[in-house]
């Protein structure tokens, strides 16, 4: 007779999540993994595969819970205005303590490189596409933009996430507030 489950999934990878978010892939243990999850190695292997099981699930719930956010931007009607809010938005989402954990796509995107796995790659350069293209049809609600400026300007706001996401993670929320100000004046 199979063992049943004592915890739920989504409560673990949770965990597992914030684990990654905060140690990254390669520092975390599956030592680490058990003793944050409340669950042992085989349940680990008996529900996710592997260690690289567990991540790739954290990344799908992580992709889940920062589509709350996004959705807020998706439906709002303050074209640039709701792009910087978003900013702040997902920095006060990735605060850990006085500083951010970042973001774990870009942590991620940090730590693997070009080296990444091609599942979790493709993975990554959808949601962060995704993300992209969504800035790109906000800045086009601006009838004085020609195509060109807002692929400039989309890619710039991307690559300007990734950055405020590495520095959330030095600096304190005064600053970062400086900084997206200051991505903004050029928007």
């Amino acid at each position: 007779m199979a063992r049943q489950k004592t915890y739920k999934e989504e409560e673990v990878i949770d965990k597992a999540m914030n684990l990654f978010w905060r140690h990254g892939y390669e520092t975390t243990s599956m030592a680490m993994l058990e003793k944050e999850m409340g669950i042992n190695k085989f349940s680990i292997y008996a529900s996710f595969g592997s260690k690289d099981g567990v991540f790739l699930e954290s990344i799908k719930l992580y992709k889940t819970k920062l589509n709350v956010i996004l959705d807020k931007l998706k439906n709002s009607s303050e074209g640039v205005a709701a792009i910087k809010q978003y900013f702040h938005d997902f920095l006060a989402f990735s605060k850990d303590t006085k500083c951010g954990k970042g973001c774990l796509i870009s942590n991620t995107a940090n730590e693997f490189g070009p080296d990444a796995d091609p599942v979790l790659q493709v993975q990554m350069t959808k949601f962060t596409m995704e993300v992209r293209q969504l800035f790109a049809d906000i800045l086009g609600q601006d009838l004085r933009k020609d195509a060109a400026t807002i692929d400039e300007q989309a890619d710039y706001l991307i690559v300007s996430m990734f950055g405020l996401s590495s520095a959330s993670r030095m600096f304190n929320p005064s600053q970062i507030g400086h900084y997206i100000d200051n991505i903004f004046k050029s928007i």
